[in-house]
C-alpha cells in the first residue's frame, strides 16, 4: 500500500515535467502571437497623424466668371484710369489672365488722351495694363485737345492688336490699317510708340494721303 502511494507522486511529477517540456516547445510561438496581438491593438488605437496633401498646381479652368460686367479702375488721385465692359469674362488661375468676350476698353492717360479698344475677344493680364485683341480689333486713340482745338483721332484696325496701355504702345505681327481723318495706311506689321512718337509699318506698306484744303 505504501509503495503504491509513494509511486503516484513520482508519476505525477513525471507527467508534469513531460507536459512542461511539450509546452516549452510552443512557448516561442505563443509569445510571438501575444506580441503580434499587442502590436495590432496599438496600431488600431494609436491616433493617426493628419496627412498633408501637396498643393495641386492650378489648372487652365476658369475659377471666376462674370457676365454683362463693367469694371473701373482709378489712379491714386481718384481719377478714372480705365473702364472695361464685356459680355462675359473668365479668369484663369494658372496664367492669372482674363479672357473677355466682346470687350470694350476705355483708357485715359494723365494728359487726358482717350484710347478705346474693341474686338470679338480680348486676353488681359491681371492688372489690365496689357491687352491682346482678337477678331475685328479696333483701337482708337483720341489725343487731348491742344489750344482748345480737338485733334483727329488715330484708328488702328486688324485681326490682331496687342496694346500696352500704361506704356502707350501698340504692336501687331499681322496686317493692320491706320486711319486718321481721310488718310489711310496699311502694312503687314505694326509698332507704335505714342510716348516717343514713333510709328513703324513693315512689309507691304501702302498709303493714301487726302488732299488738304488750301494745299
Amino acid at each position: 500500500m505504501s509503495a503504491t502511494v509513494a509511486g503516484r507522486p513520482r508519476r505525477a511529477w513525471s507527467l508534469l515535467g513531460s507536459a512542461w517540456d511539450r509546452l516549452s516547445v510552443y512557448l516561442p510561438i505563443i509569445l510571438m502571437g501575444v506580441i503580434a496581438l499587442g502590436t495590432y491593438w496599438l496600431a488600431r488605437n494609436t491616433p493617426s497623424l493628419a496627412v498633408v496633401e501637396a498643393p495641386r498646381p492650378p489648372t487652365h479652368d476658369p475659377d471666376t466668371i462674370m457676365r454683362g460686367f463693367s469694371v473701373k479702375t482709378f489712379d491714386p488721385a481718384g481719377r478714372l484710369k480705365s473702364e472695361v465692359h464685356g459680355k462675359e469674362a473668365r479668369h484663369f488661375p494658372d496664367t492669372d489672365t482674363v479672357e473677355i468676350d466682346q470687350p470694350r476698353i476705355r483708357s485715359l492717360n494723365a494728359q487726358g488722351a482717350l484710347t478705346v479698344a474693341t474686338a470679338q475677344r480680348a486676353l488681359s493680364n491681371a492688372d489690365g495694363s496689357e491687352v491682346q485683341l482678337f477678331g475685328n480689333a479696333v483701337v482708337t486713340r483720341t489725343p487731348a485737345a491742344a489750344g482748345g482745338q480737338a485733334r483727329a483721332p488715330l484708328d488702328f484696325r486688324g485681326d490682331f492688336l496687342h496694346a500696352f496701355l500704361d506704356a502707350e504702345r501698340l504692336v501687331s505681327n499681322k496686317p493692320v490699317e491706320l486711319r486718321r481723318g481721310d488718310d489711310r495706311f496699311t502694312g503687314d506689321s505694326l509698332q507704335y510708340d505714342n510716348i516717343n512718337r514713333v510709328l513703324v509699318l513693315e512689309g507691304r506698306v501702302r498709303g493714301t494721303i487726302a488732299a488738304r484744303q488750301g494745299g
